[in-house]
């Protein structure tokens, strides 16, 4: 399983990077998610994939038998998904700010923004 999660992420950087490198701000945008799921899914995956029980710990506060998945992988991955949405706000918002006034969608456009 974690040789196709492995594949996964490395499908998910390549086409982030090449949607980087476009000239279209759309397509950076969706460079930029493409990464951030990406690293999402390397650190989710960085914690192990096991078929086990959740990592509660009972009431009684006895530590429960392996295996059971790792939280803090799961807890980083929970707080980078909720500052990727914002950021992927904020991007939106630009680009949508930016597309009114250069009127374009090529990044060669905004060169001459100035004037």
């Amino acid at each position: 399983m974690e040789s196709l999660i492995a594949l996964l992420v490395g499908v998910l950087f390549g086409t982030g990077v090449y949607c980087l490198m476009r000239r279209s701000i759309v397509k950076l945008v969706i460079g930029v998610i493409l990464l951030s799921q990406g690293a999402n899914l390397l650190v989710f995956t960085s914690g192990g994939l096991l078929a086990g029980r959740p990592a509660l710990v009972p009431a009684d506060g006895t530590v429960p038998p392996a295996p059971f998945g790792d939280p803090l992988p799961q807890a980083m991955v929970l707080t980078a998904i909720v500052i990727g949405f914002g950021l992927t706000a904020f991007l939106l918002a630009l680009v949508t700010r930016a597309h009114e006034a250069v009127g374009a969608d090529d990044i060669n456009a905004f060169r001459n923004t100035d004037t």
